[in-house]
This record gives C-alpha cells, sequence and structure tokens, in this order.
C-alpha cells in the first residue's frame, strides 16, 4: 500500500501536506484538521499496537500484520486462520470489504457536505 520511498521522503512529504492544509485556513479549522489527523494516527497507531499484542499472545498469525489484509476477520471470531482460508467462495471480494467501501463512500459524501457548507460560509 504505501510507495518503497526513503524515508526521509516519506517524512517531508508530511510537512508538504501540512503546509498545504493551513493555506487560507483560519486558526480553528487548523487545529479542526490536526485533531482529526492526529485521530486517524492514533487509530492507526493503537490497531497496530494490539495486533502485536494479539500475535504475542498467539492469537493472530505471525504474518498477518505485513500481509496487508483487513483485521475485521481477526477479531470476529475467525482467530487464526490465514487469510487464504477466509471468503475462498466468491471471486469478487469480500461483504466486510463491500461494507467497508460504502462506509467510507457515505464518509467522503460528508466530507464533501461539510466542506461545501464551510465555503458557504465564507
Amino acid at each position: 500500500m504505501l510507495p518503497n520511498i526513503p524515508p526521509k521522503l516519506f517524512s517531508l512529504s508530511a510537512i508538504v501536506v501540512g503546509y498545504i492544509l493551513i493555506d487560507d485556513a483560519t486558526a480553528n479549522e487548523q487545529n479542526a484538521i490536526g485533531n482529526w489527523l492526529m485521530l486517524v494516527a492514533q487509530v492507526l497507531s493503537t490497531n497496530a499496537f494490539y495486533r502485536a499484542v494479539m500475535q504475542e499472545r498467539g492469537l493472530e498469525p505471525v504474518g498477518s500484520t505485513e500481509t496487508g489484509r483487513n483485521n475485521a476477520d481477526t477479531f470476529s471470531g475467525m482467530q487464526g486462520q490465514s487469510a487464504g482460508n477466509i471468503n475462498t467462495n466468491t471471486n469478487t471480494g469480500s461483504s466486510s470489504d463491500n461494507e467497508t467501501l460504502i462506509m467510507l463512500e457515505k464518509m467522503v459524501r460528508a466530507m464533501q457536505i461539510e466542506i461545501d457548507n464551510i465555503k458557504k460560509s465564507l
């Protein structure tokens, strides 16, 4: 999922995106965006750490954090099964993937509405 780029360039890209996001934003808007991004980071960090704990306890396959698969199956009673054993009856992807996609689309629409409302109020 992440490109193979040097760590310094990866960090520099975050700095550039940060500076782009502060353009024409008020202090409160910057604070809101920053808090939202920190929440995203905390979710990713917490998930990664908890998966390491589950691996340590032997409740999750060791390679699962490197495979890039969704962890929804790990904590919903499918523990210990490899990604290859899940959803072998379909060729189009799992219903969990479809539900995730639908939820993400709804979130994007909601954010676009919020952005449009903010633009109208300016």
